[in-house]
């Protein structure tokens, strides 16, 4: 055999086995083992079960998740370098290179009050997902998940938390994310353009820290771009701001909250 057929054959089988470990990902989901961690992230504790991060949820690299969102859900690498500097630095050892996912609970960091489908620091273990929460959350969606019923589960759950936890807080920051969780959760599991998803996905997914491929759901063919996102945030952002009701906030619906996180990764790259 010549040395650019056995390469091609070579390259070929390569490709067809990087295909087939992918298709096996979305089918081979686990519960975490005893010694495994996870987060207050649904997402990246479902990755982690099927096996797209490590399933241990420890020593994550920033190769492990450019690799694993690429393969899960088709993020790109920029996007990707873009949260692993946010999640890395919620490593507490100095200079690290990998974070966990159970780094990703330290308060006031990265996880914040308020969450969709966690309790508050204050209550309880973020990490851990928690039906009431979520049921609030699911109470403010229709069939379909759009930017208004969105907005409109953030602002609930933020009442709710205020009223009920004596040391609530959120930061810029952490409003920031709240806005660009929704906006990514809706634009992966539906359309990323019109910014809506079927709610059954998204139930099934934070639920069972599982991608929903049984209810149908495919890997997006385009891929999740740090503009997507940020562009996305700021519409969920702006629906966000009507529904408080407040000068202040319709102030920040040009650019406010997408700037937040843009500078919030400057300042941890510098």
């Amino acid at each position: 055999m010549r040395l650019s057929t056995f390469m091609t054959v070579a390259i070929a089988a390569s490709q067809a086995a990087a295909q087939n470990a992918t298709k096996d990902a979305f089918e081979q989901w686990h519960k975490p083992e005893t010694g495994h961690v996870r987060g207050p992230c649904p997402f990246l504790n479902t990755f982690a079960n099927h096996g797209f991060l490590p399933r241990t949820g420890k020593y994550i690299t920033h190769k492990d998740l450019a690799d694993g969102l690429f393969n899960a859900v088709h993020f790109d690498a920029n996007i990707s370098a873009f949260l692993f500097d946010f999640a890395v630095s919620t490593n507490p050892e100095p200079n690290s290179t990998w974070f966990s996912l159970d780094h990703l609970t330290r308060h006031n960091v990265l996880e914040h009050d308020a969450s969709l489908s966690r309790v508050d620091a204050y209550h309880g273990h973020a990490d851990i997902f928690n039906q009431q929460a979520f049921d609030e959350t699911l109470s403010h969606y229709g069939d379909t998940v759009n930017v208004k019923a969105g907005a409109a589960a953030i602002v609930a759950r933020m009442k709710t938390c205020k009223s009920t936890n004596p040391t609530y807080s959120l930061s810029g920051l952490g409003e920031a994310f709240i806005l660009g969780e929704t906006a990514a959760f809706i634009s992966i599991l539906g359309d990323a353009k019109s910014i809506t998803a079927d709610k059954k996905l998204v139930k099934y997914l934070f639920e069972n820290e599982r991608l929903p491929t049984e209810l149908g759901w495919k890997r997006p063919e385009t891929a999740f771009t740090t503009d997507i996102l940020l562009a996305n945030l700021e519409t969920v952002g702006a629906e966000y701001a009507k529904l408080l009701n407040s000068t202040a906030a319709q102030r920040k619906r040009s650019g406010g909250f997408a700037d937040r996180l843009l500078v919030g990764s400057s300042m941890l790259r510098a």
